[in-house]
């Protein structure tokens, strides 16, 4: 038995950051006047999944970018675009671009372990109810309705045993 999985429309890609978002960038840029820190937009490899919304924004990329030495830097998702707050484009050409692409990497590589898992459930369950009912259906096949005449005695039959009395 063949089962399909659908997987929610998305690409099963990992999920990624392709480049920034040049016209998000403050116009200040390499300039006197440039601020030090400043919202960088990056624009994913695909549309994240909801799972993995969930775990972008969650605490556990905050404590990720914490104790990778990025306490201050925030990040939001807007369509198809990460927003990188409390940042600049050297921090994340020095390092904090190769943390926030492997937070993503293990991300979807969880999202994915987990829907392989329950797709594996699914089959199984499949599997076993299918034999299930294969069961019960040569069961009710073996099942007939003749008398003990037609068949012969049969167990627990009184025909041909004296009765008491």
């Amino acid at each position: 038995m063949e089962t399909q999985t659908r997987t929610s429309g998305g690409d099963t890609a990992t999920l990624g950051l392709g480049s920034v978002l040049v016209g998000s960038l403050p116009a200040a840029l390499m300039t006197d006047e440039a601020p030090d820190r400043y919202t960088v937009e990056a624009v994913f490899t695909r549309r994240p999944e909801r799972d993995e919304i969930e775990q972008i924004l969650g605490s556990e990329t905050r404590a990720r970018l914490a104790s990778a030495g990025y306490p201050a830097v925030e990040v939001a998702i807007s369509d198809r675009r990460l927003e990188i707050a409390n940042t600049n484009l050297e921090e994340l050409r020095d390092g904090l671009g190769s943390v926030l692409a492997d937070r993503l990497a293990e991300i979807s590589a969880g999202v994915r372990a987990t829907r392989d898992a329950a797709a594996g459930r699914f089959r199984d369950a499949a599997v076993v109810e299918q034999a299930r009912a294969a069961s019960v259906t040569a069961l009710a096949g073996s099942v007939t309705f003749l008398t003990s005449e037609d068949d012969g005695p049969r167990r627990g039959s009184t025909v041909g045993q004296p009765t008491g009395g």
